[in-house]
């Protein structure tokens, strides 16, 4: 692979590659542009990536105003590059954590870094991946994920779908259908299990008694906090204690 690198184009900027003799990661950080391979055509804006191959020769422009901010690196590899060749990444905080952390580590010129760049470039190579596969996922699904997310960080709060459903900017019933849709089970039940996985964390790393776990985790009712811990796991809390 070659150095990771960041360029902000010139104004004056424009761009149409050579034949590419080798597999080419391009991922628009900031800034708007228009992007051409073989007749097809991508509107450039932030998380918009591509993975060109050997053979591709893609030509792109943007608006001197809005200048293009691209992070990328030529590779080999022995796999085919997705077609189309482009996707939207909706997680632009992942996309740049891992931008950075390949420049960084590249950059250090040890057989870590190299490694860790390496393995940065294999995952940012997936997001893309999914990126063409499932390119229906939306932003309303990216917010039902990181409520998901807040549920499992912070099980023990008396949630509401009321309060989850505004958090997501959807409607109880649209947040509730697509909550389902993405996890196979409503937010009440999730919200269950994920006190459950947290309580069989506590019970059996922590030294916390049984009351007191199940008063960190929203049960004022023991025994029910039981039978629910029991019907997930198929042992009592005392057993895992």
């Amino acid at each position: 692979m070659s150095a990771p690198t960041f360029w902000r184009c010139e104004p004056s900027w424009s761009w149409t590659s050579p034949v590419l003799k080798d597999h080419l990661l391009w991922c628009v950080m900031d800034g708007r542009g228009e992007l051409e391979l073989n007749g097809d055509r991508q509107e450039l804006h932030p998380g918009v990536c591509a993975v060109f191959q050997p053979g591709d020769a893609p030509r792109a422009t943007h608006d001197p105003h809005r200048r293009l901010l691209v992070f990328g690196m030529h590779f080999q590899t022995t796999g085919a590059a997705p077609d189309p060749r482009w996707g939207e990444v909706m997680d632009r905080e992942l996309l740049g954590v891992l931008a950075r952390t390949s420049d960084a580590s590249y950059r250090r010129q040890d057989a870590l870094g190299r490694r860790q760049a390496e393995l940065c470039l294999e995952q940012l190579i997936a997001l893309i991946w999914d990126a063409v596969h499932n390119p229906g996922r939306r932003v309303t699904d990216a917010a039902v994920d990181e409520t998901a997310r807040q549920l499992r960080q912070d099980p023990g709060r008396d949630w509401t779908v009321a309060e989850m459903a505004a958090k997501a900017s959807l409607s109880r019933a649209q947040f509730t259908r697509r909550f389902v849709a993405q996890f196979g089970m409503s937010p009440a039940q999730y919200l269950i299990q994920a006190r459950i996985d947290r309580a069989h964390q506590l019970l059996t790393e922590s030294g916390m008694t049984v009351t007191e776990t199940a008063a960190a985790l929203g049960y004022t009712d023991v025994p029910y906090f039981s039978r629910q811990y029991k019907q997930r796991t198929g042992r009592t809390p005392s057993q895992d204690r």
